[in-house]
């Protein structure tokens, strides 16, 4: 466990997160499996800083990003988010909190509404949690949000499918950041993106992060974007945090042999993923 003086943003404590198996072919009378998708995962994340959660395919880290935000069966465990145990508040009080964490998903042009220009897709949130606001206010948020993220204010009325990858992208990320939340869940943001494209995304979330002060959980199965990205990066394998170091010394020094195994399979990393 990585220790720091300030007190976290957000603290996992003991999660445990069990999945119970739905085949189609099982018969009513057979013991149904369960699965320990998270295991007894703890850490801390700090303000400004970026928690990397790196493992294979099924792993569990999607898990932990979906409990967060209430949307997987936490069966027992903590998740304090700014003092306050979310899986002890309701739903209005987790409308609130859901404000202040916004998730960049993996697929870009899947994640958006194929029916909804980008305008409406980016103020969408601003409609749901700020009633209030009249369309020029929306809009002047909406053409400031798209040049945040480097894209045209006059592009707005276009469609997804008009779009490459990694403009589908950056509407995601804008469609994230315009409720100005604290904490962002990136999980796989660049996997279905070029390498070319991926070192653009990663150096705008960069950028935006100290421009804005965010603080990031960055999920991806390759361990050398998650050092370019994370201050600290946690390891998991079946379920379970098998290490947790700083980003650099975890190359440096490495003591589980599952970290072992993965940073021995990463190619030698491109000098657009070198900070």
């Amino acid at each position: 466990m990585i220790e720091e003086n300030v007190n976290p943003i957000l603290s996992i404590q003991d999660l445990y997160v069990d999945y119970i198996s739905q085949s189609s072919l099982s018969l009513p009378w057979e013991r149904k499996q369960i699965i320990k998708a998270v295991n007894g995962v703890s850490f801390n994340l700090h303000e400004g800083k970026t928690l990397g959660i790196v493992g294979e395919t099924g792993c569990g880290k999607s898990t932990i990003a979906k409990s967060i935000i209430k949307l997987a069966p936490v069966k027992s465990g903590k998740i304090i988010w700014m003092g306050k145990n979310l899986l002890n508040i309701n739903k209005h009080q987790m409308q609130n909190v859901r404000k202040e964490i916004q998730m960049i998903f993996q697929d870009p042009l899947s994640s958006l509404n194929p029916r909804m220009n980008i305008g409406e897709i980016i103020s969408e949130p601003l409609k749901t949690h700020f009633p209030s606001l009249n369309q020029n206010q929306v809009k002047k948020q909406v053409k400031d949000m798209m040049m945040n993220v480097g894209l045209l204010p006059n592009l707005v009325n276009r469609y997804p499918h008009e779009f490459s990858g990694g403009q589908c992208q950056r509407i995601g990320i804008a469609r994230a950041l315009i409720l100005k939340p604290k904490l962002i869940i990136c999980d796989e943001a660049v996997s279905a993106l070029d390498v070319s494209i991926q070192a653009q995304v990663l150096n705008l979330l960069k950028s935006l992060q100290k421009e804005l002060k965010l603080t990031y959980v960055f999920i991806t199965h390759d361990l050398s974007i998650a050092k370019h990205m994370s201050d600290n990066i946690m390891v998991l394998y079946f379920g379970k945090c098998v290490e947790m170091k700083q980003s650099k010394q975890l190359f440096i020094d490495p003591q589980h042999d599952y970290t072992k195994q993965l940073i021995a399979s990463v190619p030698q990393i491109s000098k657009i993923f070198t900070s």
